[in-house]
Order: structure tokens, then sequence, then C-alpha cells
């Protein structure tokens, strides 16, 4: 697991843009399994932006969104069909192949094992964006969700309501379920995962994220258990962080640490100054 800590919300979403931007780039067709809510519209805003300067071309790429809520049609303006088409879609050249779970769909489970089919079909996401949930929540796979869990229905945790409710008129207005991809379906079908984090809210999940034990009871905990995940964090996101917490929780032994001012790996970088750690064994 790579570890890169930015100055600010700016710098992560931008490097955050140039990782999925080079996918892009460098294989036609390439699938991408994309976020919603508040983290990643800057990696959006950055990757439009790419777009109209016209460094990427979306008309070949395949999306899979991790998850919609149950009972929101399509055009329901807090779904995330409309989220999507609002912060991205709308905005880029269209990819060819869109996928995100019908959440009104009379038939849910065939709803889930459908969408579970096309991920096969297409062999699987090159690059999964995910975001993490102040309580350690991927996709809506919420704390104690089965790790051997793939595309279902899920029930919402009060915690992830009432952060969601700040997108609704009121809390009793957010679904109480949605449809979201499995944490098996994550680690399994991923090829690459990059988990944006910013914010305060979002510090302490982060290092439970990192530092303690693997477990279903903190969902994002357990992609330390794939063997490619980067993830980008401002310095908020970041703050209950030390060198201390770059340890391989197989050797106990430290993982090597390198405080990079406009370079990485001897090169130059246009990033700026950040933190960049390995953690484990990858």
């Amino acid at each position: 697991m790579r570890v890169c800590i930015f100055n600010n919300y700016q710098e992560m979403s931008r490097i955050a843009a140039a990782i999925v931007g080079k996918c892009i780039q460098t294989k036609k067709g390439a699938v991408l399994g994309l976020a919603t809510g508040s983290t990643p519209i800057g990696m959006y805003q950055e990757l439009v932006r790419m777009h109209r300067s016209g460094e990427l071309d979306f008309s070949q790429v395949i999306t899979f969104n991790l998850d919609e809520y149950v009972g929101l049609s399509p055009l329901h303006p807090q779904s995330y069909h409309s989220f999507m088409q609002c912060h991205f879609f709308q905005h880029v050249n269209p990819p060819s192949n869109v996928h995100i779970p019908r959440g009104d769909a009379a038939n849910l489970a065939l709803e889930c094992a459908n969408y579970e089919a096309a991920m096969n079909q297409v062999g699987g996401i090159d690059i999964q964006i995910l975001g993490i949930g102040s309580n350690g929540h991927i996709g809506f796979n919420e704390p104690g969700a089965d790790a051997e869990g793939t595309t279902n229905v899920v029930k919402l945790s009060d915690c992830t309501i009432k952060s969601n409710a700040r997108f609704f008129s009121s809390p009793n207005q957010v679904p109480g379920y949605a449809v979201s991809m499995g944490i098996k379906t994550i680690l399994d079908k991923s090829k690459t995962i990059l988990l944006l984090a910013n914010g305060v809210d979002k510090a302490a999940a982060v290092r439970h994220m990192l530092t303690g034990e693997v477990t279903p009871a903190v969902p994002a905990s357990l992609l330390r258990l794939h063997s490619d995940v980067t993830v980008l964090l401002d310095q908020a996101a970041a703050q209950e962080l030390t060198e201390r917490t770059f340890v391989s929780t197989e050797s106990r032994s430290p993982i090597k640490f390198s405080f990079l001012k406009g370079k990485k790996d001897g090169k130059s970088t246009d990033v700026g100054r950040y933190r960049y750690y390995t953690f484990g064994n990858n």
C-alpha cells in the first residue's frame, strides 16, 4: 500500500486525476470504477479540465459506479445517476458504456447479479476510485459487512445517514438502503485501487484503516489485503498519522520513509511538497 499526503485538497485531486488519466491514455477501453460524494469532485473537475485541453478522450472508456440509493430513480436530484451527470459525464465526451446500479429496479437481486456479470464481461476494473466514510465504510459497505459479499442491497448505518443528510432536505429523506458493490467485488475485480480522503472528519477512519486490525468492523482496513492500493490524503485527513504509523503489520519492522520536496524516486515532479510512504508488503 502506498500513501501520499498532500498539502491540500486541490493537490490531492490533481494527482488523483493524473493517475486516472494515465490509465485512460495507456489502455484503450479502460474500465473505471467511480465513486460519488464530495471527496472525488475535485478529481472529476480536473479530469474535465484535462478533457477540454485535449489530453483525455473518454469515448472508449467503460465505467462502473460503486453504488446507488434504493428507491431513487435515475432522475432524482440526489441519485448517483444525477450526481455523475452533474459533476462529470455531461462535461466530457460520453464514455462508451456507463454502468450505475438501478436503485429503483423491480428485482434488486437480479439487478445485483446482472451488475456483477457486467463487470465480469469486461474483465474487471482497471482502476477503482474509493472514498472512505467517517466510520470506515467503503462503497456502502458498513462496519461489520460481509468480507465475502458481492454486489448486494445493504442497510445504511445511522452514521452514514446522518453524514449524507446534508445532501437532502432532512435526514428523514435519506434512503435507508442502497445497492453497493460488495467488499469481495472491490477486492477481487479491481486491478488497482485509488482511495481518496480529505478533511479532519476522515482522520480517525484513515488511522484505523492503516494501523488497526484488518477486520470487517473497519471495512477500509480490508484494502490492506489487496496487492495494489494507493491512498491519497490531504493534511487534515492525515493528521492522526505519524511516521510510526507506517510499520509493517507482518514483520513489525519500520518501513522506509521519505519526505519529498518536489522529487519522487529522484525524478522531478510538479506536485510540490508531499510525504510518500510505503506500507506493508506492497
